[in-house]
């Protein structure tokens, strides 16, 4: 705490030295350009969804909002976070656990793969279940004679889904638990407290805030998922299309103020998405600073 108050008072003194401030031109030419950058790509778009969304008034963006295969977009997106992320969450954490408080050989490997949706296409992710589980994949004919659906059903979208999702939990636990260590747990331990009593008392409220920022992340990208999705879907309307997919079939029949209707509901889970994450943000700095 004593190191963070006597940052914070140095701070001013840096930028009051002439030596060690940028020129008023430089930080105003910056400042500019990340504000243009800023309302260029990020406010002119977004408010131009809802401005296209309402702009043949609120009747027709409800209806577009209530018709059958919007509702059931709506629903099946819902559905699909529903169960991709508790997964996510329940990996994240065993994934995290796993690799700071344990040492086994593979556990480089492990870091590796967590981080292999990040590099990976999310198109080629939904190629690679085709390759698998689609009619002519390597359990094609079992799952055909076993009268189970993977490709173009709700199952293999889940599946994408948790592909493309399931690093963020793991990459937001894994830095925290490392800086936090193992002492606490061990010293519980030593008390006599089971492994289920350490976790609940000791590891998850240290990790709480960091958990809800990886789950938060991870709900974000489920709903929002395209590439992955679009190719083990099969675009069914009304049974297999998500809400990004439902705007691109309504934007390509033309029916503008349908999909963009759809869209600003994209967006305002998007921004209650980031005014939650924003919390969590501030939460986290918080309790970081009060533990220093």
């Amino acid at each position: 705490m004593a190191g963070y108050v006597g940052k914070s008072l140095n701070k001013p003194r840096y930028q009051s030295s002439s030596a060690t401030r940028e020129p008023t031109w430089v930080r105003w030419t910056l400042l500019s350009l990340a504000l243009g950058f800023f309302v260029l790509f990020l406010v002119l778009p977004l408010a131009t969804v809802f401005i296209e969304a309402f702009r043949k008034g609120w009747d027709v963006y409800l209806a577009a909002l209530i018709e059958s295969d919007a509702k059931s977009a709506i629903f099946l997106t819902l559905t699909i976070a529903v169960i991709s992320v508790p997964l996510n969450l329940v990996f994240g954490i065993a994934a995290a656990w796993a690799i700071t408080k344990f040492e086994f050989s593979g556990k480089q490997l492990l870091i590796t793969l967590i981080d292999l949706p990040f590099s990976v296409s999310p198109v080629v992710a939904g190629l690679i279940y085709v390759l698998i589980f689609g009619a002519q994949g390597w359990f094609g004919d079992w799952l055909f004679d076993n009268d189970i659906k993977i490709i173009f059903a709700i199952p293999g979208m889940v599946l994408a889904t948790i592909f493309v999702t399931f690093p963020f939990v793991a990459r937001e636990l894994i830095p925290l638990m490392q800086a936090q260590g193992k002492e606490e747990e061990e010293a519980a331990v030593v008390l006599g407290a089971s492994g289920w009593q350490t976790f609940w008392h000791i590891t998850l409220p240290n990790i709480k805030w960091a958990l809800l920022y990886g789950v938060i992340l991870s709900n974000a990208r489920a709903m929002g998922e395209f590439g992955a999705v679009s190719v083990v879907s099969g675009h069914i309307r009304g049974m297999t299309n998500t809400m990004p997919l439902h705007v691109e079939i309504l934007y390509n029949e033309y029916s503008f103020a349908a999909a963009f209707a759809v869209a600003s509901l994209l967006a305002l889970l998007a921004l209650v998405t980031l005014v939650i994450k924003t919390f969590v943000e501030w939460r986290l700095q918080r309790d970081t600073v009060i533990e220093s």
